[in-house]
């Protein structure tokens, strides 16, 4: 069975997000070069990761896994252009390089982000390994879709732009982040669950605590770097959630207890997976690579 090693997957998605998206020449040509610009220009490949890592844990192999680790790169990659455009955050800069919008246009940047957004779930739909059964590839649409819609990323994404220069709490603080952050990262566990349907209630549970804590704890990381780092190490602008007036767990904890605050996650997400001893060694490595992360 082809179970691929964590360092190997970063090379694989690429490949394989390189064999889904339009080739640039093909007409209309332009848009094409920016949903390529936006997917293929570096990042983490924290989720489509998750997804195999996921997966590597609950024995399915990577070759089950490509068209949900696609589709939520994809979708991952529609969310930073959008929320990159001078209607949302405004900002120029995204993983060390010009933001779609200023690299091409504004136009373009926003249907290069629907395109790519289609693009997911035709991903899915179209998933032609053998174990891909209607039901569940049917599954995965509908986990993907809750996932980025108005009660989960996109919904988010309204409450933080609401948020600004607003006094809330940390309770409301964490339901923004669980949506606009968490529940695409969360998604990416479920759909390397959703590929075994007879999957045991408690492990799947286990899953569900996992990704939510780690989900969590990716975004009290996010805004202590938003701090801590700088623009060059970042790849985007540092200081952007102070310049927006947003809300942040170090404004309202404290950057040491926002620190510990992620921490703590990172234990409990660690604790979730004791259920599934070494086979969930891939999905520690990329928790601890969450939490310590310096951009």
């Amino acid at each position: 069975m082809d179970h691929c090693p964590d360092h190997d997957y970063s090379q694989r998605i690429q490949d394989r997000l390189e064999r889904l998206l339009p080739p640039a020449e093909e007409s209309p040509e332009r848009l094409h070069e920016a949903m390529r610009y936006a997917v293929l220009g570096g990042g983490k490949r924290i989720r489509p990761r998750l997804v195999y890592a996921t997966g590597a844990a609950l024995g399915l192999t990577s070759d089950q896994l490509d068209a949900p680790a696609c589709a939520v790169e994809f979708i991952h990659a529609y969310s930073l252009i959008h929320d990159d455009l001078p209607a949302m955050d405004d900002d120029t800069l995204r993983r060390g390089r010009a933001t779609a919008h200023v690299a091409f246009d504004e136009a373009t940047a926003i249907l290069a982000g629907d395109a790519l957004q289609s693009l997911a779930f035709e991903a899915l739909a179209t998933d032609s390994h053998k174990d891909a059964t209607p039901p569940i590839r049917a599954a995965r649409l509908a986990t993907l879709a809750r996932a980025c819609g108005s009660r989960g990323m996109v919904g988010g994404q309204a409450l933080d732009m609401a948020s600004e220069g607003q006094t809330i709490g940390v309770e409301t603080l964490e339901r923004l982040h669980s949506l606009k952050t968490g529940a695409l990262l969360h998604a990416c566990v479920v759909l390397a669950a959703d590929g075994l349907p007879e999957l045991p209630d408690g492990e799947r549970q286990a899953l569900d605590r996992f990704a939510t804590k780690i989900g969590l704890a990716f975004q009290v990381r996010d805004d202590v770097l938003d701090i801590e780092s700088d623009t060059a190490t970042l790849g985007k602008t540092q200081g952007a959630d102070i310049a927006h007036d947003k809300a942040t767990y170090p404004a309202l904890l404290g950057l040491d207890a926002a620190r510990d605050y992620a921490e703590r996650l990172y234990a409990e997400a660690l604790e979730a997976l004791a259920v599934f001893g070494d086979r969930a060694e891939a999905l520690r490595v990329i928790a601890a690579e969450i939490v310590q992360r310096d951009h």
